[in-house]
């Protein structure tokens, strides 16, 4: 078909029954809503799900991305929607590119945000590949943000919906990778949209619940998977102030993050006292008053950045940060170290950022998501 023919709705010049898409399915309402969509509108559609990890244990639980009943949900759906449906064994590496990383990075005293190493070198390395080796045209995701054609190319952007905004995952995504990728969710109005679509579609997965927990961490216990995978982590130490005077013991520092008030162990104290830093090499819990967290200055470093200048080409770049996906961007200042490094300023000092946590950039009075690195030391200033 001819280069000026009309562009389809994901956005290339063929018609949708010439157009192959592959859909990551997750077996959530999410990306069953962009298959059946898709296959409505009369896509070529091919559905792929990732086993992740091992799949007598995944049956055995619910409301993890991948977890067995979700792979049986996918299968379900490509079935009453009429495509082809696969499901690939990525369990090595997903161990290989997350999960060992996960390990180490917490037995560190860092905070990893796995789901972003999962996208950016699972979802969108390996299965992206795949999608490629298909012949496909793109891949889709239910993803909820955006991706705009800017005038030097794909650009991406917010959600609509600011409270299912998924921004700060995703801001590894390369430009090479958003070329070939669609978000079909990311301009709806809320979830209770997609829901609405899933019900259309008469999907039976119109009213499953969100997955809230990490994959491979049942009910957000972490430290249980890292005692699992790494044997004799959990090994106990003190629990000391900032001047080194003993307050009490722990059983291993795998159980504690920056910021942590709760179930310290350490009662009758006029002040409460907040975990301020994670020291490994002594096995040492240190714990300090509130102002203690607060941090100006946060070095970054693997940026991926999505600016239409290259990152170098000015000492300083004026933007909005996020240092945790639960919180509202603040204003900040990054100064490019080298391509990939920076030190990031922010105007208003923040509280509880810990290495592993990722910094993602947004353009000042705009929905685009410039890039992002991560925190690899929580230096206060």
């Amino acid at each position: 078909m001819p280069l000026d023919a009309p562009l389809n709705s994901l956005g290339l010049p063929k018609t949708p029954a010439d157009t192959r898409v592959v859909v990551a399915m997750s077996g959530g309402v999410d990306s069953s809503v962009v298959a059946a969509q898709l296959a409505e509108e009369g896509y070529d559609v091919v559905g792929v799900t990732l086993q992740l990890y091992d799949h007598g244990a995944a049956l055995a639980k619910k409301g993890a991305c991948c977890a067995g009943i979700d792979i049986h949900d996918a299968r379900r759906v490509a079935e009453e929607m009429g495509f082809p449906h696969y499901v690939l064994d990525y369990e090595n590496i997903f161990r290989d590119a997350v999960i060992d990383e996960f390990a180490d990075s917490y037995l560190a005293g860092a905070t990893p945000v796995p789901c972003i190493r999962c996208n950016e070198r699972v979802k969108f390395k390996d299965l992206l590949q795949t999608a490629r080796d298909l012949d496909a045209d793109c891949m889709a995701t239910g993803h909820y943000i955006q991706r705009k054609l800017g005038p030097n190319g794909p650009e991406l952007h917010c959600a609509a919906d600011a409270n299912r905004d998924q921004s700060y995952f995703l801001f590894s995504t390369t430009p090479e990778q958003l070329a070939f990728l669609r978000f079909p969710l990311g301009h709806l109005p809320s979830k209770d949209a997609t829901r609405e679509l899933a019900a259309k579609y008469g999907l039976a997965v119109a009213d499953k619940p969100d997955s809230q927990d990490i994959c491979f961490v049942p009910n957000g216990n972490y430290a249980a998977v890292i005692e699992k995978l790494r044997p004799g982590a959990a090994e106990s130490g003190e629990i000391v102030d900032h001047q080194g005077n003993v307050l009490g013991t722990h059983n291993g520092v795998i159980h504690y993050t920056i910021g942590q008030r709760r179930g310290l162990g350490i009662g009758g104290l006029a002040d409460p006292l907040y975990v301020v830093k994670l020291d490994v090499d002594s096995k040492q819990v240190v714990v300090g008053p509130k102002e203690m967290l607060s941090t100006r200055t946060v070095p970054v470093r693997e940026i991926n950045w999505l600016g239409d200048a290259p990152l170098t080409s000015r000492p300083e770049w004026n933007v909005s940060v996020k240092v945790r996906s639960t919180r509202p961007p603040r204003e900040a200042v990054v100064r490019p170290l080298s391509d990939t490094t920076a030190e990031v300023e922010l105007l208003t000092p923040e509280a509880g950022i810990s290495p592993g946590q990722a910094c993602v950039f947004y353009e000042n009075e705009s929905s685009r998501i410039l890039g992002g690195g991560w925190i690899w030391k929580g230096e206060s200033s």
